[in-house]
């Protein structure tokens, strides 16, 4: 993933990597403490303040870069997994694998309230549409109950991705149990069998 200027130009390999630490570095920072300043991120990145002030002009426009960043991560994650192409329940379970881990490391970016930046905007919106794609795989493969409302199906994944995520933060849990855990209680529930 290439960063770019303001004009769309790509950043050379050393200003890219300055700001991709910027970024890593706002994350944990601002994870730590919500209201931390520029300098703070900058002492943090081991940068000068002048370096982060000249790739972001404030504050909001860091965190939409971070958005930027994070989302095209978990784009990405959700891509290895083939969710157009993988048998469905095996893009299922790779792609909630790698979308705890892609998210793990971005939790304080992809837990804003709002999405400013357009680009972190349609990277949200093409992974909903990526989502709805494999429910839908998921459900013709007869994974899901052909009455399951698909819409209702992905809230409730995203929901258990979360807690995942929570679980995860608190406990270092393999992302591959995890997405076990979750898949298997999106297709199974927590009820008993029915004979």
């Amino acid at each position: 993933m290439t960063e770019t200027t303001a004009n769309g130009r790509p950043l050379r390999a050393d200003a890219e990597r300055t700001v991709r630490t910027i970024l890593e570095v706002a994350e944990r920072v601002l994870s730590e403490d919500p209201a931390a300043s520029l300098a703070q991120i900058a002492a943090a990145a081991g940068v000068a303040r002048t370096t982060v002030h000249r790739r972001f002009a404030s504050r909001e426009a860091l965190i939409d870069a971070m958005a930027v960043h994070a989302f095209r991560q978990v784009e990405e994650a959700i891509d290895v997994g083939r969710p157009d192409t993988a048998p469905p329940l095996v893009a299922l379970h790779q792609i909630t694998a790698n979308v705890i881990q892609a998210k793990s490391s971005w939790r304080y970016t992809v837990g804003q309230p709002q999405l400013r930046d357009p680009e972190a905007v349609a990277a949200h919106e093409r992974i909903f549409a990526k989502c709805h794609l494999l429910l839908g795989r998921a459900q013709q493969a007869g994974l899901l109950s052909p009455e399951a409302d698909l819409d209702w199906t992905r809230r409730v994944y995203h929901a258990l991705i979360e807690q995942a995520i929570q679980v995860q933060a608190s406990a270092s849990t393999d992302p591959d149990a995890l997405a076990a855990s979750v898949v298997d209680t999106l297709l199974n529930g927590l009820g008993r069998v029915r004979s």
